[in-house]
C-alpha cells in the first residue's frame, strides 16, 4: 500500500472511531502528545489526550442518535518518509433526537508522523460545523 493510500485509509479509520466513541482504538491511533486547535478549545491549542477523552467519556442515552462520517475531496500531501498532512471535508450525517436526519460539513487538516514504522495521529485543526 503506497504511502498515500494507508493514510487516507488510517484517517477514514480514524473518523470511523470517532464516530463510534471508541476510546481504546482512538488512542491507538493517536500520538500521547497529540495536539489541535478545534472548535471545542475555543482557539486555544491543546495538547494530549486528556482533552479528548473526556468527550469520549460522556454519558450516552438509549435516544443519542447514530452519526456516520464520509470524508469528500481528500488529499494527502507527503512530506518525507516520516510526515504528511491529510485535508478533506468530513460530511457527517445524523439523526436528531426527534428522529429527523441531518448533515454538517466540517473541513479537516490531520498531520501524521511516522514513528518507530508506524503512522501516529500528531495534529489536527478542524472548522466548526457549517450546514
Amino acid at each position: 500500500m503506497s504511502g498515500e493510500s494507508e493514510l487516507l485509509a488510517l484517517s477514514k479509520q480514524l473518523l470511523s472511531v470517532i464516530d463510534a466513541g471508541n476510546w481504546a482504538e482512538y488512542a491507538k491511533l493517536c500520538d500521547e502528545g497529540l495536539s489541535c486547535f478545534e472548535p471545542e478549545a475555543l482557539g486555544q491549542l491543546v495538547e494530549g489526550l486528556p482533552f479528548h477523552k473526556f468527550y469520549f467519556d460522556m454519558p450516552g442515552s438509549p435516544t443519542k442518535p447514530a452519526k456516520q462520517s464520509t470524508m469528500a475531496s481528500p488529499k494527502v500531501r507527503m512530506m518525507g518518509d516520516s510526515a504528511a498532512v491529510v485535508t478533506y471535508v468530513r460530511v457527517v450525517q445524523k439523526i436528531l433526537g426527534d428522529g429527523s436526519p441531518t448533515c454538517v460539513a466540517i473541513e479537516e487538516t490531520r498531520v501524521w508522523e511516522k514513528k518507530d514504522g508506524r503512522w501516529l495521529h500528531v495534529h489536527f485543526h478542524r472548522s466548526a460545523p457549517g450546514k
